[in-house]
């Protein structure tokens, strides 16, 4: 019987189910990088030869403390040495205020005595100087004080200043949807009330003159540049019950009539048996030249014009 040859050759291994896709399996077994595993292994062996970690964070953490003791320490040095400086730069400073205000206020009692001896020397001269019309011109100028009868009509803003309604005569106005009294208002009341024969107006111890200005600031009304708080007191030396009857008669009393109406602005005016305006504060003389008189009369002062 032959016998069989031998066996030369090993039997090659069941081929794998994935051999097709090895390079799926390549990526799946080696899902780290072999730089970054090297790089891992490095470190790992670095601190097993160095000091732990935790130490050294501990060391980097009192490190730091030690710096910032020695930074509050330092600053707080600096601030106790400066301290004394500064109060004292503060205290010089504070004084230098307080000099300077001193002065300042110095300097306006000075400007005020000064401008009252000047408008006392203006109403002497006036009434020296002014003839036989010399009350007459004082009187007009506001030089002196004044009383006699009259009527006092006071004018107060509307309960609701927001409030007001339309179709008054200051429709066309900015201020036309408020309850505030304006500026023009009040123009037209002390127009209202020289033109009924009032012969001295004054408004809250204002007295105006010929050239005295009612101006607004803001919602703040303006006499000669002085503010004026609501109400507004109107106080005017005539004849009390005719000047109250014309003034309410007139344009201007219509006006303030239609102010009430409309937009809700009080007001109430009397007749008052005696009355008494201040002298202007601010009388300044723009304008005088002498004129000849008839015999015995010397001259006269005749004035253009006041403020």
């Amino acid at each position: 019987m032959p016998q069989q040859p031998p066996v030369r050759s090993t039997p090659s291994p069941p081929s794998r189910p994935d051999a097709s896709m090895s390079l799926l399996t390549n990526v799946m077994d080696h899902a780290l990088d072999d730089g970054y595993a090297e790089a891992t292994a490095r470190c790992r062996a670095e601190g097993q030869e160095g000091m732990p970690r935790t130490l050294r964070a501990k060391l980097g953490l009192a490190a730091g403390l030690v710096l910032a003791a020695v930074v509050v320490t330092i600053g707080a040095a600096q601030a106790r040495i400066t301290a004394p400086v500064v109060a004292k730069e503060r205290q010089e400073l504070i004084g230098r205020v307080e000099a300077e205000t001193k002065a300042a206020d110095d300097l306006q009692k000075e400007v005020d005595s000064l401008r009252d001896e000047v408008g006392d020397r203006q109403r002497k001269a006036l009434e020296k100087h002014g003839g036989d019309q010399g009350e007459l011109v004082a009187l007009l100028s506001g030089a002196t004080e004044v009383r006699g009868p009259g009527v006092k009509l006071v004018v107060d803003d509307a309960k609701n200043t927001e409030s007001g309604g339309g179709g008054g005569p200051r429709e066309n106005s900015s201020f036309s949807d408020t309850g505030r009294v304006r500026d023009r208002d009040m123009q037209r009341i002390v127009n209202g009330l020289w033109q009924s024969g009032a012969e001295a107006v004054a408004i809250n111890g204002q007295r105006l003159t010929a050239l005295s200005a009612i101006r607004a600031a803001g919602d703040a009304i303006l006499v000669d540049n002085r503010p004026l708080v609501p109400p507004y007191t109107v106080l005017a030396v005539g004849d009390g019950k005719k000047l109250s009857t014309v003034f309410q008669d007139s344009a201007d009393g219509q006006y303030l009539h239609v102010l009430q109406e409309n937009y809700g602005i009080r007001s109430s005016i009397s007749d008052q048996g005696e009355v008494r305006l201040p002298a202007a504060p601010s009388l300044i003389v723009r304008t005088a030249q002498p004129q000849a008189t008839g015999a015995g009369r010397g001259a006269a002062a005749t004035r253009k014009g006041t403020s």
